[in-house]
């Protein structure tokens, strides 16, 4: 049994990996290149900045969309991404046919904009939003909860060792309502990944879609627990 775990495992892992190309040496700018969603994707990050870098657990939750239309339809489907990042969840969310609002920091935004612009203008059904969201701040005032509606709440790797994870649970719940669906790629490094995750159970019903040890990531669906 373990063994088949471990083949699995390697072979998903392999198989997301696989989505990542690099274009020829020869060109003018530099970029990564990604497949999903039937298109080739163009991702420029910002080694400067922390939250400007394509991180694996963004990959995994692309694989996972990508490759489960049928049960995950998201034409029409009104989504948020926190700590959008580069902006590849947000791409990706965006050629599904979403209606996707992409949100990180404001010294994250120019980037992630560029990268958003590029793989989606002319080709989606609903323009991406990019706007500034500082997890616990201003939340009711910019995303009132009687007019922000999600269907969805997109996150990858927005939980590690960093001092605003009871904003970012804030965060969590005042965008969440009865229905909305969180998909949410976390990758394991130190003991405080642990602790939001128990204490993101006391308010979420969680279910575990992947578990890939060989990158240290796994991928959850929640729903909030009604009171």
């Amino acid at each position: 049994m373990e063994q088949d775990e471990n083949t699995e495992d390697a072979e998903l892992s392999a198989a997301i990996m696989k989505r990542h190309f690099r274009p020829s040496l020869i060109r003018n700018e530099v970029w990564e290149g990604y497949e999903f969603a039937d298109k080739e994707i163009k991702i420029t990050e910002s080694r400067d900045c922390y939250g400007a870098v394509l991180w694996p657990s963004a990959m995994v939750l692309c694989h996972f969309l990508d490759t489960h239309r049928d049960e995950y339809h998201l034409m029409d489907k009104s989504i948020i991404e926190l700590g959008a990042g580069t902006g590849l969840v947000t791409i990706v969310t965006s050629l599904l046919g979403a209606k996707v609002t992409s949100t990180d920091l404001p010294d994250v935004l120019g980037n992630l904009r560029h990268n958003v612009n590029r793989n989606t203008r002319g080709l989606c059904r609903h323009e991406p939003l990019v706007t500034e969201l500082s997890w616990g701040q201003q939340l009711e005032e910019r995303f009132p909860r009687n007019t922000c509606h999600y269907d969805y709440i997109m996150a990858a790797d927005v939980v590690y060792a960093h001092p605003y994870l009871q904003q970012l649970m804030e965060t969590f719940m005042h965008l969440c309502s009865d229905h909305t669906v969180i998909l949410w790629a976390m990758r394991f490094r130190l003991d405080p990944e642990n602790s939001f995750v128990d204490t993101f159970k006391k308010h979420f019903h969680l279910e575990e879609l992947y578990n890939l040890p060989s990158l240290r990531i796994k991928l959850y669906r929640a729903q909030k627990r009604r009171v």
